[in-house]
């Protein structure tokens, strides 16, 4: 019997129970260097599910197109290595229905994706099951029911399930990104906020580019950002609700206002701003619009980042004679000085798993993002460049992504910006497309459970 379960969304999820326990393990340690090779079955579609989504979505083939973004999420991860479907010997039409798993082991795919679409007027039907090739039994069997414009989140809800499925962890494949959209020379650049999924599509711009705005953050719901905007060259904190577009200000600051983030409970903002000419963290709650000071030392405090419990802040300071990463006590108290390498550190960011802070390094002229234990021990430096800063976690404390800026000429031309990403193995460094140069990403958290 069938078990329907209903989330809390626009999405249906029919959970099938026939879950086998498959020896199928992809070494989540070692990030590409043994990729699970995988055969992702395009979707089967009949001819008037292919003929309504021609018509009203234009595509040739649902199925196939959403087959195609679980293929290209599971290569991005470098987890896996989706085999070439020119490769398959068995047909999607039956294949959905039952797998020859002598054909399938015969391409060397250890694991198989099959399910079939359909599209009837208002509502997209899709099912998928994941299969154990060498077992020969399926490990996952799941349907969705939502809009037909909901397509490629479909594509990427499938990916996040196959995704948990072989590695143990969560996905973070249905997700948005959030950043700072430039054109233009270096020394006139336009800067709109803009907001994508985390491969690229769905580009939306949230700004028009009339003022020059920073660092925006998600709030846990993915529903409100905050970021800096400078208007009439005076820092302001505002709140932009994604989905309608109201924006309200948080609040004017005196002096320079830095990197505005959300409390995990979203109940407060945490940012650092100067106040009689010395630069100090403070929160401020979201209810009341009360401002509380958190540090109180002569030197620069900034970069504040909380931990996912609330419980504890990191942040970057000189006050140790050159810029290292401190951590403390949400009240302020037990500050503690976590970085000790040559060099200088700067914006640390905490995983959302709690074990490891990001951040970046500048030493002997290249930047670097690297990651540390909360403790500052077991410092790795994953990548390095000329100049890359802003590193942001996706939401299974997996993979950063942060941007990266090339040299210019003497007129400000040449110059590019441009947002990658790095998993936690240092191996798979890969650029994220963006319609224009891009700065300042935030990762979301999932969008579905």
């Amino acid at each position: 019997m069938i078990k329907k379960i209903k989330i809390l969304s626009f999405i249906i999820i029919i959970f099938f129970p026939n879950i086998s326990h498959s020896l199928i393990e992809v070494d989540i340690t070692r990030g590409n260097l043994n990729p699970l090779p995988i055969a992702v079955s395009p979707l089967f579609s009949d001819e008037n599910t292919k003929k309504q989504g021609k018509k009203d979505l234009k595509l040739m083939d649902i199925g196939s197109e959403i087959s195609k973004i679980v293929e290209n999420n599971l290569s991005r991860s470098g987890l896996f290595n989706p085999l070439d479907r020119k490769a398959f010997l068995q047909k999607s039409d039956i294949a959905h229905i039952k797998p020859r798993f002598e054909d399938w082991a015969l391409i060397k795919a250890q694991a198989l994706i099959t399910g079939k679409v359909l599209l009837d007027n208002d509502k997209l039907r899709v099912e998928f099951r994941l299969w154990d090739v060498l077992a020969a039994k399926e490990m996952v069997a799941l349907a969705f029911t939502t809009v037909p414009n909901n397509w490629r989140r479909v594509g990427h809800i499938i990916t996040d399930k196959v995704y948990e499925r072989l590695t143990g962890e969560k996905g973070y494949f249905d997700t948005r990104i959030i950043y700072v959209s430039e054109e233009g020379p270096k020394t006139k650049r336009i800067k709109k906020l803009a907001i994508m999924d985390q491969d690229g599509f769905n580009t939306k711009y949230l700004t028009l580019g009339n003022e020059l705005v920073l660092t925006p953050r998600f709030n846990p719901t993915n529903q409100m950002v905050t970021y800096l905007s400078y208007f009439k060259n005076l820092p302001r904190v505002y709140l932009l609700d994604i989905e309608t577009g109201l924006q309200e200000v948080v609040g004017d600051f005196p002096g320079m206002t830095f990197a505005p983030r959300f409390s995990p409970d979203g109940k407060k903002i945490i940012m650092s701003f100067a106040k009689d000419g010395n630069s100090e963290i403070y929160t401020m709650d979201m209810e009341n619009r009360i401002v509380e000071k958190i540090t109180n030392h002569p030197s620069i405090d900034t970069s504040p980042s909380f931990s996912p419990d609330g419980e504890y802040i990191a942040f970057n300071s000189d006050r140790s004679g050159y810029q290292q990463i401190y951590t403390m006590k949400k009240d302020g108290k037990r500050v503690k000085r976590i970085s000790f390498g040559k060099g200088l550190y700067g914006t640390p960011v905490w995983s959302p798993r709690g074990d490891l802070i990001a951040f970046t390094k500048l030493h002997k002229g290249k930047f670097y993002i690297g990651v540390m234990r909360t403790d500052g021990t077991g410092e790795r430096l994953l990548t390095e460049n000329y100049y890359q800063e802003a590193p942001s976690w996706s939401p299974n404390g997996r993979v950063l992504i942060f941007y990266r800026e090339t040299k210019s000429d003497n007129e400000g031309k040449g110059f590019s910006a441009k947002l990658w990403s790095i998993d936690l193995t240092g191996y798979n460094e890969r650029l994220v497309e963006t319609e224009t140069d891009a700065s300042d990403p935030s990762w979301s958290s999932l969008l579905s459970n």
